[in-house]
């Protein structure tokens, strides 16, 4: 007597018209998957006996329902900026409507990422990873794009391969720049994060279009990079106030550097917006409610967040690649840039 053929996932793909992936998300109850699909699937799946045990359904969704966040430098730092901690909570959205677990990376020392990304892979410990800035020549992009392992990235490049969300950083800057400029402020400064970043990149990009449109020569004195931190701003307010002239206009890339700016400028007795005007980005709580409310770019860190994650499950589940999305912003003009 001759046994009766094994019915598999990509039988009941093929009669229900779906992918064997769509499958897979039906048979792990994902909620990502609509209503009428999931009947639909399950129908044929009753009409070919195709029951799968607990085994069966590890297998055929071949994961651990885990993904990994790369933090881009050491925990301490990472918690107490606002940016991170609203983008961490977007990719706790996500992946709670997706099914995933998070394991985040616990760096002690900057320049750990890659060590760490290779822990999470080789280990079989996560099904795909998130890396929550990109650089230039960046080492962890170019190790997860040649094991061909699903990740997304918060942040831009070049390379049309890879997942990724962000925001137009160029433009971003460019509009802060003219903002500035058209209050009247001709010796522009500028404080970005380390200049290995794709995003300070963009930002200056933007920043040079502004001033070069408007007549105004670029001076490589004018232009600092450093931490995310608020003792990066103290410490560049200070030297921006021994400048002279003084500047009349700071950009910052970071509404926790841009505080520690502030603080240095009001030590200093430089007052804000008349003798300094100072226009960050991130639009956190700092901004808001500081001494002086900042005019801020908000970037929407939450949706980058939760997007990233939306990239990634496609990536894990249905082998997406390629995938780039542009989260809109808006710029919130307060008092510390009034004319």
């Amino acid at each position: 007597m001759d046994k009766k053929k094994q019915v598999t996932a990509n039988d009941v793909a093929k009669m229900a018209g779906v992918s064997p992936s769509t499958v897979s998300r039906v048979i792990s109850n994902n909620p990502r998957i609509s209503e009428p699909t999931r009947r639909k699937v399950l129908k044929c799946m009753e009409e070919l006996g195709y029951y799968p045990n607990a085994n069966a359904r590890s297998l055929a969704i071949k994961k651990t329902g885990t993904v990994g966040i790369i933090i881009p430098t050491t925990s301490e730092d990472y918690f107490s900026n606002p940016f991170f901690a609203e983008s961490l909570r977007g990719i706790i959205r996500g992946a709670s409507k997706s099914g995933y677990d998070l394991l985040l990376s616990t760096n002690t020392e900057k320049g750990e990422e890659l060590k760490i990304t290779k822990k999470f892979v080789r280990g079989s410990k996560v099904d795909g990873i998130i890396l929550m800035t990109s650089k230039v020549d960046d080492e962890c992009i170019e190790y997860l794009k040649n094991i061909d392992f699903p990740f997304s990235i918060i942040g831009s490049t070049d390379d049309e391969k890879i997942n990724q969300v962000d925001n137009d950083n160029a433009l971003a800057a460019y509009e802060l720049t003219k903002h500035l400029i058209e209050i009247g402020r001709k010796r522009i400064a500028m404080i970005v994060g380390d200049m290995n970043l794709v995003v300070s990149k963009k930002r200056i990009k933007g920043y040079k279009k502004a001033l070069s449109e408007a007549n105004i020569d670029f001076d490589e004195n004018l232009l600092f990079s450093g931490s995310f931190d608020e003792k990066t701003g103290y410490d560049y307010g200070v030297k921006i106030s021994k400048i002279n002239p003084l500047p009349d206009g700071l950009i910052v890339a970071d509404d926790l550097v841009a505080f520690g700016a502030v603080k240095a400028f009001e030590d200093l007795e430089i007052n804000i917006p008349k003798d300094i005007a100072v226009a960050s980005f991130n639009n956190s709580v700092l901004a808001k409610h500081s001494n002086i409310p900042l005019t801020s770019v908000d970037i929407n860190a939450f949706e980058l967040g939760r997007e990233a994650m939306n990239l990634l499950v496609d990536a894990i589940e249905d082998e997406v690649r390629g995938e780039k999305i542009t989260i809109p912003y808006n710029i919130y003009k307060r008092e510390s840039t009034k004319g």
